[in-house]
């Protein structure tokens, strides 16, 4: 091997140490390898090593493109409520442990299959805290599941995962052997979803601990009273409070509901709702939020029905009513505060407790809390103003457009419909699927733009240049030969070897990364061999996805750490067994489906 491909090898085991490690992030780590490349391509001369506009093709790649795009649809469907609207009826008939697990689960690696995983686990995890509340069952017991359930749906379709379409465009562009079609992942995707499920439903009472009092500290003290009146001709009119979901929000109480005049405290989760109930509760933040986005239920008064901004623009922010605010001493409605401030008060915090009378007729003191639905620019312009403290937006809380649920499934299906036909790409399809959501307004252009993930873009376009960098300076090649060297010429030897190279390398970066590092090296150990890549590729894309032993392996599995009060070693014990029975599973179906010669 030539001095090239040494220095190739090196850096990439530098930036794969330096992510493993947590030392330096994703992005930044692969970016500084670039660097390191095209700079010592361009002092020596070298054209062995990488030219900078083969670093920069990978942001050009017709993979990359689709996943951001993926990122607006699933903003579209998130924002109509379409995904929850699909899910919640299955959730509400849960009993125990298992029961919960198979509802959530089942319909999470089905969604998967379809939608980036990111966002389907961060529009779940309230959902998680709902269903372990109303049932007494430890979350812990439920969010890890939960990563691994839409994992595990990933591995069944080209747009389950961004590194399927990844893999796939780099398998087209070097390549003669045809690209896969959206649903061929299925023959493997399909029996690791069957065992993956199956494990997690049995083992979850022995491998994952209850972690309920690691996570009794992090609860939020503050107490919001918040008013919400039942939509006349809504969903929620002739419904219990039980059948509603409204009885078990996670720290979410009904103090009571005013009916024509005269209270009904203490209310029965049997009770009927009826059109004009203003129900009165009094929580925490997330589940005021979350109560915010039901469909049939709106603010309490009108308020904000009667603010000039459209209700698509709009969002909630939290403010801290100041000794110099001219409004402390005098009620929400006799001061005028939507007229003044162009925003409605939806809740208001004064120490824990509940606040009596209705919501407009609070009196307003200094330290009150006030959640307030107002368009984004509210937080700007009162930032240094002296009438708030602490001003700030909170995290996805535009209000939900449920009208528009059924148009944004629709276009979804027209788009995998488009994805699973010959004549439109995939990125095509992601690409009138994106437009039309935009243009129907079921996701405002700004938050479409804000909805992608930059940092995954960034990630895998600096990716491929490294793996590019690979390719030119032999160094794939030559790891390739090894791995052939080392299954003794046996193609099954040399796919279970790729396989694991690269879990054992997607444990320590991201997915993503080492999915584009390892696939110039089983290109060249299928050339070696002289048979197809695809069966190499193939393995790529599941080894890739089914990381499950650590909480760095793949996003989501980061994104529950937090919420469940896991250790590494919960990942360890839990995920490690899962990794196995995925890689048995998918070793016995991909040689019998893409024969290896």
């Amino acid at each position: 091997m030539t001095w090239e491909g040494w220095l190739t090898l090196a850096v990439v085991a530098l930036v794969i140490g330096a992510m493993g490690s947590g030392r330096a992030s994703p992005a930044g780590a692969l970016f500084l390898g670039l660097v390191v490349l095209m700079s010592t391509a361009s002092i020596t001369g070298t054209e062995g090593l990488l030219t900078p506009a083969q670093a920069a093709s990978g942001f050009g790649n017709t993979g990359l493109m689709t996943v951001g795009l993926l990122f607006v649809v699933a903003a579209g469907l998130t924002r109509t409520g379409a995904v929850a609207s699909l899910v919640e009826p299955l959730l509400g008939r849960s009993r125990g442990l298992r029961s919960a697990q198979w509802r959530l689960l089942s319909p999470v690696a089905a969604l998967s299959a379809f939608m980036n995983n990111t966002p389907i686990v961060a529009l779940f995890l309230p959902v998680v805290n709902d269903l372990a509340r109303r049932l007494g069952l430890p979350a812990s017991r439920l969010y890890l599941p939960l990563s691994y359930a839409a994992i595990l749906g990933g591995t069944c379709t080209l747009i389950g995962t961004s590194t399927n379409l990844i893999v796939n465009d780099l398998l087209r562009q070097t390549s003669e052997t045809p690209a896969l079609a959206l649903f061929d992942l299925a023959w493997v995707g399909i029996p690791a979803v069957v065992v993956g499920l199956a494990y997690i439903l049995l083992m979850t009472p022995w491998l994952l601990p209850d972690r309920r009092e690691a996570l009794a500290e992090r609860r939020d003290p503050r107490r919001y009273t918040v008013e919400v009146e039942v939509a006349a001709g809504g969903p929620m009119v002739g419904r219990s409070i039980a059948q509603a979901g409204l009885r078990h929000l996670p720290d979410l109480f009904l103090a009571e509901i005013e009916r024509d005049g005269h209270s009904i405290p203490a209310v029965s989760p049997d009770e009927v709702l009826q059109g004009g109930d203003r129900l009165v509760f009094v929580g925490v933040l997330e589940s005021v939020v979350d109560l915010h986005k039901m469909r049939g239920l709106k603010p309490a008064a009108g308020a904000a029905e009667r603010l000039k901004t459209p209700i698509n623009e709009r969002c909630l922010v939290e403010a801290v009513v100041s000794d110099a605010c001219p409004l402390a001493g005098q009620s929400i409605r006799a001061g005028r505060f939507r007229e003044r401030y162009q925003a409605a008060v939806i809740a208001v915090s004064r120490g824990g407790r509940q606040l009596s009378g209705k919501l407009g007729d609070v009196v307003l003191r200094p330290g009150d809390t006030l959640l307030l639905e107002t368009h984004p620019s509210f937080v700007e312009r009162q930032r240094d103003a002296r009438d708030f403290h602490l001003v700030s937006g909170v995290n996805d809380s535009a209000p939900r457009q449920h009208h528009k649920a059924r148009l944004s499934l629709l276009i979804l299906a027209g788009m995998v419909g488009l994805a699973a036909s010959p004549w439109i790409s995939m990125l095509n399809a992601a690409l009138v699927a994106a437009v039309l959501l935009t243009l129907t307004r079921c996701v405002d252009l700004g938050e479409a733009v804000r909805s992608v993930n930059w940092n995954v873009l960034l990630v895998i376009g600096a990716a491929i240049g490294l793996g590019q960098a690979m390719d030119n300076s032999g160094a794939a090649a030559v790891l390739g030969h090894q791995i052939i060297h080392l299954a003794s010429d046996h193609p099954l030897i040399a796919l279970a070897g790729i396989y694991l190279l690269t879990s054992i390398t997607t444990e320590a970066i991201t997915n993503n990364a080492a999915a584009v590092l390892i696939f110039p090296v089983a290109v060249a150990g299928a050339e070696a061999l002289g048979v197809s890549p695809t069966p190499f590729v193939v393995a790529i894309m599941v080894a890739a996805s089914a990381a499950f032993t650590t909480p760095i392996g793949y996003q989501t599995n980061l994104m529950v750490l937090g919420p469940g009060g896991y250790r590494f070693m919960d990942y360890v014990r839990f995920g490690l067994p899962l990794n196995l029975l995925v890689m048995v599973t998918a070793l016995l179906i991909i040689p019998r489906v893409w024969p290896l010669h």
